[in-house]
């Protein structure tokens, strides 16, 4: 069943996108990484990936965490070292592939990889050889699908175009880089200076040398942003035509991210700018050749994950949005985070906790969560409406052996208020998300979260504007 993206887009007015302004899930994981507690640890990861070692082949996806910085993006909330010594790459190296030998002797047969995300920090804080080293473990250990989907994030600070020449050497295909936002005020609030000009001859070096996506990162509502120098960013960007961008909303947490403390609030701007900032955002990008494909992701039409919107093949995970199937993923390095089965993992998040786990030859689990019946039922519901905009009643039934009205009285009962907002659909036998609705699927996804049900405080996530 086609997604709701097949239909004419709706124009959003700043009256709909106030609506979006109250915290939420984004649903990259159900139960979402609040839920995970410290039960769960590296004897029962190691458990887990016992488990599925028996029951197949199927192709892996691998994320590999580098947290080292050269300097302080103030907005940042990413797990992160900052250090201009390069040098301490060098432990870190070695315990990601002490880390990388355990899973494969826990794992046992060779399980090829079909995705690879190498993410941050900044990866490319790694030298050429750092970075070949890994990507030759990873390759010795699991190989790779044909059609390996390979992405690496890029600071514009960091490379040149003989950097991102050996990126391909290396086989990585798809590429995003963190822009944020080009005015000059913007960027020195946020102590990252890029120009356009940087920016525009990477994109240029990274066409000609074969990558086959290119993603741009946003920010609106940074730091002395207004409604019109991020008009002149979105129009910029347009300009670059990358394959993908991902427009995301800064949440403002200085009690949680000690690097948001030298942000003075008084620069942010205020709520209705912030709206503006979005609308015109989704204006201009959609006038232009891009289909909106859902949680703050935008696609040219003819770009894969644009195609899979269209198709109904889209999938989720920790990384967003995707085309490929669910499958294990495996998360390496400090505070990467796990799906293995019905269960997810998460890594120590110090330097200091995870050195002593690898180096003690254990996993370097430190938190978790295992999926119970429930959990399940109603993470296929949350995720079949945050990728396909729709839930089929007889194929959750199927699979289930419920009565999706009688075990969702309640939650339908509920979607009665959404339906007179034009935001959901609901037909004898499915649950349809409309044209409109789909830029607040993660509201109508949130009727279904049984965790949040029982614990009403939406004080750990970040605002939806």
């Amino acid at each position: 069943m086609n997604s709701p993206a097949v239909e004419s887009a709706p124009r959003l007015s700043e009256a709909m996108l106030r609506r979006l302004d109250t915290p939420g899930p984004r649903y990259t994981s159900y139960p979402t990484a609040d839920r995970f507690h410290t039960g769960f640890a590296d004897a029962d990861y190691a458990a887990a990936l016992g488990r599925v070692a028996a029951g197949g082949d199927r192709p892996l996806s691998v994320y590999a965490h580098i947290p080292f910085c050269e300097s302080l993006c103030y907005y940042c909330a990413c797990n992160k070292v900052v250090t201009r010594h390069h040098d301490r790459a060098e432990r870190y190296l070695d315990n990601l592939l002490r880390e990388i030998d355990l899973h494969v002797a826990t794992l046992g047969g060779r399980r090829a990889m079909s995705q690879l995300h190498f993410g941050g920090g900044t990866p490319t804080f790694l030298s050429d050889t750092e970075l070949r080293r890994l990507v030759d473990a990873l390759d010795g250990a699991f190989g790779r699908t044909e059609d390996i989907e390979a992405s690496i994030e890029v600071d514009p600070r960091t490379v040149t175009t003989a950097r991102l020449k050996t990126l391909r050497t290396l086989g990585f295909n798809r590429i995003s880089f963190g822009v944020q936002d080009f005015d000059a005020q913007v960027q020195q609030a946020v102590h990252r200076i890029q120009p356009e000009s940087q920016v525009r001859q990477l994109m240029v070096s990274a066409r000609e040398l074969g990558y086959q996506s290119i993603n741009v990162d946003l920010i609106y509502g940074l730091p002395r942003q207004t409604g019109e120098s991020f008009a002149r960013t979105v129009a910029q960007v347009v300009d670059l035509r990358p394959d993908r961008i991902a427009l995301y909303a800064y949440a403002h947490l200085p009690q949680r991210f000690k690097p948001q403390r030298r942000i003075h609030e008084a620069d942010l701007p205020m709520p209705q700018e912030r709206v503006t900032m979005l609308a015109t955002a989704i204006d201009r990008f959609t006038a232009q050749g891009y289909d909106y494909v859902g949680m703050d992701h935008f696609a040219l039409h003819d770009d894969s994950l644009a195609v899979a919107k269209r198709e109904g093949r889209l999938h989720r995970n920790f990384q967003g949005y995707t085309t490929r199937p669910d499958c294990d993923l495996l998360g390496l390095g400090v505070s990467a985070i796990a799906k293995v089965g019905p269960t997810f993992g998460q890594n120590a998040k110090t330097l200091d906790e995870y050195y002593a786990a690898i180096e003690a030859g254990r996993f370097a689990t430190q938190r978790g969560y295992s999926l119970d019946d429930d959990d399940r039922l109603r993470r296929e519901v949350i995720m079949a409406l945050m990728c396909q905009g729709r839930v089929e009643f007889d194929a959750i039934e199927s699979r289930f052996g419920i009565d999706f009205a009688a075990t969702f009285a309640t939650e339908l009962a509920e979607l009665a208020a959404l339906v007179e907002m034009d935001w959901v659909r609901i037909e004898p036998r499915a649950v349809q998300v409309t044209p409109l609705g789909w830029y607040f699927v993660r509201s109508v996804s949130s009727v279904f979260d049984a965790h949040l049900r029982r614990d009403q405080s939406r004080r750990a996530y970040s605002r939806m504007v």
